[in-house]
């Protein structure tokens, strides 16, 4: 069964919705004042632009929760749905259910890793997925409820979902999502709706990245070995050497505060 991911919907003006919410922070102005001037055509889009990007640059995240985006998920695996819950803030799940949904055809539809075929065991799995199809048919056939039937049912049974998502999570979704030590299925899906968002709102799926990214952290903080071994790993500098050089700068000729450097420090804005 074919993963699918769909964009349904999304905060309308989304660029200006996060204007307001960062301008608001930034001037004396009122809420109504800073959206007379959006509404009016004072503001123009570059102008909306390019203030978006450079408060992104400040790690400011709070505004980015304003903004929201609806998905619809289908053919995703049990197993992955697992991993995708355990995103909590910011983000809300409404997934298929397994007690009032029943599985009539002759064989489920079940999501097939690619390994299992590379590894000259897809006959196994083809067969283990029938039996399982079998035994759920025959629950339900028997009067067994499906809220019993489904306790035979495999994490490779596939669910949908729709979800709500606001930026803020989407970016912390995709930092770790899209890194190449996520699981293969969870990180294909998290690329597709990033295609969506950047598809829709190009300027905001820019900063979908995995939290290497040049618009994230851009360093990998992985396990070292990982980082050897990752497709571009080596584009990107390691914890590791970071700390390295800022062990070899402390280890330097640095010279030292002083007293009078910690007061001006203290003092500074007070006079």
């Amino acid at each position: 069964m074919a993963l699918e991911v769909t964009l349904i919907d999304h905060a309308r003006d989304p660029l200006a919705k996060l204007y307001g919410a960062y301008r608001t922070c930034y001037t004396p102005k009122t809420p109504r004042e800073v959206w007379s001037e959006i509404g009016e055509g004072r503001i123009t889009a570059a102008q909306i632009r390019e203030f978006i990007q450079e408060r992104l640059k400040t790690g400011h995240a709070s505004p980015l929760e304003q903004v929201v985006f609806w998905f619809g998920l289908s053919g995703v695996s049990r197993s992955l749905s697992h991993q995708l819950v355990r995103h909590r803030i910011g983000i809300s799940f409404e997934q298929q259910s397994q007690r009032y949904v029943k599985y009539k055809e002759d064989r489920l539809e079940y999501v097939t890793p690619k390994t299992w075929a590379r590894n000259g065991l897809a006959a196994e799995y083809d067969a283990l997925m029938a039996e399982v199809t079998r035994v759920y048919q025959l629950a339900l056939a028997k009067g067994v409820p499906a809220e019993d039937a489904r306790f035979v049912l495999p994490n490779a049974t596939p669910t949908n979902f729709q979800i709500m998502v606001n930026f803020a999570e989407l970016l912390h979704i995709a930092d770790l999502r899209l890194c190449w030590r996520a699981q293969w299925e969870i990180r294909h899906m998290v690329a597709l709706m990033r295609r969506e968002v950047t598809k829709a709102v190009p300027e905001l799926g820019a900063y979908l990245q995995p939290k290497c990214g040049d618009r994230r952290t851009g360093y990998c903080d992985e396990p070292f070995q990982d980082w050897e071994r990752c497709p571009i790993g080596k584009r990107r500098p390691h914890k590791d050497q970071i700390f390295e050089l800022f062990r070899k700068h402390q280890a330097g000729n640095l010279e030292p505060l002083t007293e009078e450097d910690l007061r001006r420090v203290e003092d500074e804005g007070q006079e």
